[in-house]
């Protein structure tokens, strides 16, 4: 069991990234899965997939890599954690990497990047920034 089902997501990313792998897998939850789609859209991975089974279901995520097969991920990390809430205001979100990056936000309107939440000026709990 573990505390922190987010950071787990991120973590098997971050390993899968660095040991090459073409998907990784991990219990479903809405939450994971509207990261994923966010990820998606963003064009940090290529596909995901919900898995159905008999308990919650499981959550396969394909990852992308470029044509020299390094992957698209560089790093990810947890901003927010269950101990350490971070909240950040709409005109507050910090720019990752001059741009480069992006700081994935659970708002009021749903899960949404750091330039989504600008323009629609509205603030929440920063998840993680990915780069």
């Amino acid at each position: 069991m573990y505390s922190d089902p987010v950071a787990d997501m991120f973590t098997r990313i971050r390993n899968g990234c660095r040991a090459r792998l073409e998907r990784v897998e991990m219990p479903n939850s809405k939450l994971k899965a509207n990261v994923a789609e966010v990820l998606k859209q963003e064009g940090f991975i290529a596909d995901f997939k919900v898995v159905k089974d008999l308990h919650q279901g499981k959550l396969e995520i394909t990852l992308k890599y470029d044509s020299g097969h390094q992957p698209v991920i560089l790093g990810i990390k947890r901003i927010s954690k269950p101990g350490s809430r971070t909240y950040m205001r709409g005109t507050d979100i910090p720019r990752v990497r001059n741009g480069l990056g992006t700081i994935i936000l659970t708002t009021s309107r749903g899960i949404m990047t750091d330039r989504d939440a600008r323009k629609q000026n509205v603030g929440g709990e920063a998840l993680c920034a990915i780069w």
